[in-house]
């Protein structure tokens, strides 16, 4: 007896050793990734700040920014007013576009659940048109506008999608045709103003950095501090409730609660990168499953918002400079590179019988 019970202990010694192993290994591929990604959009911002068809030295970079100036002329402006805002502002509104992603995508259980795809982005996109539109605004109105419209958007969709189970299936599939609703309604605007309307409002229809600025990264920024402690808040429980719903409230968890907190977190985070860079498209989408794959399998919400941001000022760049003579925007290029992503996702789906 005395032997067996020895044994059981041996056991179980081994399991926890073994658990700690994997765990090690875990926290160190993590931090591997974080600081991988750390430095990837470091560089992506110093190649969107330093290269391109306007190169700049980094020592000459560093004394543009204490202000002082260099021989070349209107380096000043092309640095400080057009290179270095635009690269901000990708950053800020990829991080928020990539954290957005990654928590609807957790909060549903389901890949394709992100902005873009289930409407919020689009939402704002139509809030922002109706305010340029029919106010002439711009600057914070046109965001107020956005993360209004924007929230009516969610809320419509989740009342629409409620009740029984299999809600995030549900959501996703309600806010698609939402979202075709708000691009018909917007395309129908954009038909009937004028063409320098129809130029401005184009920003919020395919997603831009070209009208970045320091009045509107501060706008944004502002948003993103606020934000940031109420993402933090529920984290745990956040993550805990993908286990499913009824094993979720087996351990406590206030799986509704949860779910409507995270949805307004999300459609803040999403809102507020579209009305400022408009709806760029897919990054939200393809932010969190690269951070997954990178943290070998695990749901990272600053991972997915570090994805986020490389990504758009990757595109950005990208956009700029690919061919000479010619500027698109950054939605363009983000949409060639997760439209493949998304066709993948799905015939993976189906490989798997989901």
């Amino acid at each position: 007896m005395s032997a067996l019970v020895t044994d059981s202990k041996k056991a179980a010694c081994t399991g926890v050793q073994r658990l700690r192993t994997v765990r090690r290994r875990q926290m160190r591929r993590a931090a591997v990734a974080f600081t991988f990604l750390m430095l990837g959009l470091v560089a992506a911002l110093g190649v969107r700040v330093l290269l391109g068809t306007y190169t700049v030295t980094i020592p000459d970079f560093f004394t543009l920014l204490s202000g002082g100036d260099i021989k070349v002329r209107g380096a000043r402006f092309i640095v400080m007013e057009d290179k270095l805002p635009r690269a901000v502002l990708g950053a800020l509104a990829g991080l928020a576009f990539g954290c957005s992603g990654a928590i609807f995508q957790l909060l549903l259980r389901n890949p394709l659940a992100s902005p873009d795809i289930i409407g919020i982005s689009n939402g704002a996109s139509l809030g922002a048109v109706i305010a340029i539109v029919y106010w002439g605004a711009s600057g914070f109105t046109i965001s107020v506008f956005a993360i209004v419209c924007a929230l009516v958007t969610a809320v419509v969709t989740m009342l629409l999608a409620s009740g029984g189970t299999n809600v995030g299936n549900r959501f996703i599939l309600t806010g698609i045709g939402v979202a075709a609703l708000c691009n018909a309604v917007v395309i129908y605007l954009m038909e009937r103003i004028s063409l320098g309307q129809a130029t401005t409002a184009s920003v919020w229809m395919i997603g831009s950095l070209a009208p970045a600025n320091w009045g509107r990264i501060n706008i944004l920024f502002t948003m993103l501090i606020m934000l940031l402690p109420l993402v933090l808040w529920g984290v745990r429980p956040l993550k805990a409730s993908a286990v499913g719903d009824e094993l979720a409230h087996g351990i406590g968890v206030p799986v509704g609660g949860i779910r409507w907190y995270y949805i307004a977190v999300g459609v803040l985070l999403a809102a507020v990168a579209t009305a400022a860079v408009g709806p760029v498209a897919f990054v939200a989408f393809v932010a969190g499953p690269i951070a997954r794959r990178m943290m070998g399998g695990r749901h990272t919400l600053v991972g997915a918002a570090l994805v986020g941001a490389i990504i758009v000022v990757a595109a950005d760049f990208a956009a700029a400079n690919m061919f000479p003579g010619k500027s698109f925007p950054a939605g363009i290029f983000t949409g060639a590179f997760g439209a493949p992503v998304l066709m993948w996702l799905l015939v993976q789906g189906q490989k798997k019988g989901k």
